[in-house]
């Protein structure tokens, strides 16, 4: 029965932390989409005609980022609560016969945990940087405006700078949205990469563990090179008799 107890508590354990897992993944996709959209949507509210304006401005956005943050925040530190838990009770004494595997369990959602973390906290980080800079660029353009309203003088000189300043900020986003979709790229290669490397860990465990299946598969390796030897064999008959049948 205390055995059973025990069980069913990491049971439980893992439950809550694969729930915290998936609702985690489903902000982080959102939040990071909520991050992307936000250099967008400023640029939409630079146009003066209302069709163009975003849905969302930048002060509703503002405030669904730090919604949002404060929502992951929160879910990180109860799968992070969970993972305490679930260590506290691969240590303990009446446990340690399945110690192995819950190490090994633990270890797992404890290094979801750090993707996760390591993913939200670059997001938030690149959004605040965006928010600066075009919170400053912002600024900058007003300033101009204002000045040249102000002024009432339409300086050819002042347009060409501001033409030129626009076509270092396009370029400017396009090297950034090029530069996002590399990482990206590289992101999701190294996720495919632990992927097969868990894959190929596994399959060499079980081998491992139950040697008829390590040399069920070393037979039919030996199966399969002895039918490539064969196939050269019968191929290269071929061709020599085809080389003879033609010089004759």
């Amino acid at each position: 029965k205390m055995a059973g107890g025990n069980s069913n508590y990491w049971e439980d354990l893992r439950k809550q932390a694969r729930q915290l897992e998936n609702e985690l993944d489903l902000k982080l996709v959102s939040f990071s989409k909520l991050c992307t959209s936000y250099s967008s949507s400023r640029d939409g509210r630079r146009g003066d005609s209302s069709d163009t304006t975003p849905l969302l401005n930048n002060s509703t956005q503002d405030r669904m980022f730090d919604t949002m943050s404060v929502e992951i925040e929160q879910l990180l530190a109860k799968l992070t609560a969970v993972n305490d838990k679930m260590a506290e009770y691969s240590s303990t004494p009446g446990v340690t016969s399945l110690n192995a595997a819950l190490m090994h369990t633990l270890q797992r959602h404890r290094d979801i945990l750090q993707d996760y973390t390591h993913e939200f906290h670059k997001t938030k980080t690149n959004f605040l940087a965006l928010r600066e800079r075009e919170d400053l660029l912002g600024s900058v353009r007003k300033d101009i405006e204002t000045y040249k309203s102000g002024s009432g003088v339409n300086n050819r000189r002042t347009e060409l700078f501001l033409k030129e300043h626009e076509h270092l900020r396009n370029s400017d986003r396009l090297i950034e949205d090029t530069i996002s979709i590399a990482m990206a790229t590289k992101e999701n290669m190294t996720s495919q990469r632990g992927l097969l490397k868990s894959i190929q860990g596994r399959v060499n465990t079980l081998a491992n563990r139950f040697p008829a299946i390590n040399n069920l598969i070393q037979r039919i390796n030996l199966r399969k090179r002895r039918d490539s030897l064969i196939l050269g064999g019968v191929i290269g008959f071929c061709t020599i008799l085809l080389l003879l049948y033609a010089f004759h």
